[in-house]
């Protein structure tokens, strides 16, 4: 663990045992390789997310990539979680592009060429696949902020990436069914990190949902710097207060409306009233009613 620029650096339990598995077999200098391209690509995402006036906290390494944790995770608009999560396999374009590159021009030995090129498409094509916390997954996130609120969003997000974490770990086995032939290990370990990581991403929804919660107040400047229109939630008095912030969507600031079928009166209120609520000792499963008493 390395603290450099303000950001704690780390590998992953699991790349160290690739990496002592790599010393042991003889392929060291592909490891390596293999780890300069994981960390290229996670400094693409760490410059893009430091110029847009993230904090970043801590990088952590892993064989297919990595995990950037940023202060305002759940708090960022959804085209800014979007630019940085495609940060990270556009250096690797790059950097195939430069590998294949040096193999045409005679600088590099064809074979090494070619390492590093499929290398980089390996890593790069494997990092959009969407399952969090890979970049697709975050891409997934971004894209479903702009259709459905934020909770079915974690919800829908953890859904997809758990059916392609068991895919995955399914297809690893396969060779083992079909040809008679010995398992992916490599795929199979992955596979049961990225399941074992998003069955504890779904559980953790609530949670995440609440860290959603605690940064609405950028929101609400936001749409007053920008002078944007307040997006309407309709509601009845009787739905309960965590309901209600659960219609939030992460792209708008919301008004809460309250209708009620026997009068005629409509009672409006800002969203920062229902996140306090949420966010305080009283019970946020009471009715939305009583915000009003």
């Amino acid at each position: 663990m390395i603290k450099w620029k303000g950001i704690i650096w780390s590998v992953h339990p699991l790349f160290v045992i690739i990496m002592l598995g790599s010393v042991i077999t003889g392929f060291f200098a592909e490891l390596f390789t293999l780890f300069l391209l994981v960390l290229v690509h996670e400094l693409g995402h760490v410059i893009v997310a430091r110029s847009l006036g993230w904090t970043v906290r801590e990088v952590k390494l892993l064989p297919f990539g990595g995990v950037v944790e940023v202060e305002e995770a759940g708090g960022v608009p959804a085209k800014e979680e979007a630019l940085v999560a495609i940060a990270g396999p556009l250096q690797n374009v790059w950097m195939g592009l430069a590998a294949w590159a040096c193999g045409e021009l005679g600088l590099w030995a064809p074979e090494w060429s070619q390492y590093v090129w499929k290398a980089n498409l390996m890593i790069g094509l494997f990092n959009l696949l969407p399952i969090h916390p890979l970049d697709g997954g975050k891409l997934l996130q971004a894209a479903l902020s702009y259709t459905v609120n934020y909770y079915k969003m974690l919800i829908w997000s953890s859904r997809v990436s758990l059916l392609f974490s068991v895919l995955m770990t399914i297809s690893s086995l396969l060779p083992l069914f079909i040809y008679k032939d010995g398992i992916q290990l490599n795929l199979l370990i992955v596979g049961l990190f990225l399941l074992m990581t998003n069955w504890t991403y779904y559980r953790n929804v609530p949670y995440l949902f609440y860290r959603f919660l605690m940064y609405r107040g950028r929101v609400a400047v936001r749409a007053m710097t920008k002078g944007d229109l307040a997006s309407p939630i309709i509601v009845s008095g009787g739905q309960s207060i965590l309901s209600v912030a659960r219609l939030f969507r992460r792209e708008r600031y919301h008004l809460i409306y309250m209708v009620e079928s026997r009068s005629k009166e409509v009672k409006v209120l800002p969203e920062q009233k229902i996140v306090e609520d949420c966010l305080s000792e009283n019970n946020p499963n009471r009715a939305v009613s009583e915000l009003f008493r």
